[in-house]
């Protein structure tokens, strides 16, 4: 019996999206906004954003026992549901979040989880001199999962994450996104055994605020 091969389609996979990530940051390479330009945010009604990166889940943590490596690919789209809120740095807007993932598993096997998430979001507005534009958000959604894991009982599974990130304003209307998120699944006792994976995911991409 041979075993795993280590130069793959994983192995082609990652370096694809090396490529992509390279693309994006060239394609952002504009001119920034002078910081007086910079109110599309704190005027605009929401949001259109792609982002990319990696993902990992961490046996230890909590009751996850495998070791899950993914490429991300997320649609998202944004909905300001108040104007701008509270004084200072903590200024701010709540934001609707819907967001369409693509996981694509890459160690141990090729695979794809893919659903869709709803999140509340906190967009602080008090550093747009800056250009800057911090956010936390919290959520979760119903995810089709085809990982080839007996352990995780079913391919229905249940979400809820949360995370952090930080826009920067390269132009009135787009923006670089960088963001963190804590990300667990799990079948919610619905199937024998259950075995959840808490996961981290680091991703980067562009905003397009309208």
């Amino acid at each position: 019996m041979q075993g795993p091969s280590h130069g793959g389609p994983g192995k082609r996979i990652r370096s694809r999206t090396l490529v992509l990530f390279l693309g994006i940051f060239l394609g952002l390479g504009v001119p920034a906004v002078p910081a007086q330009e910079t109110t599309s945010v704190a005027g605009s009604s929401g949001e259109y954003a792609f982002l990319a990166g990696y993902g990992a889940s961490h046996p230890g943590w909590g009751e996850t026992r495998t070791r899950v490596e993914t490429v991300e690919v997320i649609g998202r789209w944004g909905y300001f549901l108040s104007d701008e809120r509270g004084k200072g740095w903590y200024r701010g807007r709540h934001e609707l979040l819907v967001e369409l993932p693509l996981h694509l598993a890459v160690d141990p096997q090729d695979r794809i989880m893919t659903g869709a998430y709803l999140n509340g979001s906190w967009k602080f507005t008090g550093l747009k001199e800056k250009r800057l534009y911090p956010y936390v958000f919290a959520g979760g959604g119903v995810l089709y999962a085809d990982l080839g894991l007996p352990s995780m009982g079913s391919r229905l599974v249940f979400c809820y994450q949360g995370g952090a990130g930080l826009q920067y304003l390269i132009r009135r209307d787009l923006a670089f996104t960088a963001e963190s998120r804590y990300h667990h699944i799990s079948n919610a006792g619905t199937a024998s055994p259950n075995e959840p994976l808490n996961s981290t995911k680091i991703l980067v991409g562009i905003s397009l605020f309208r």
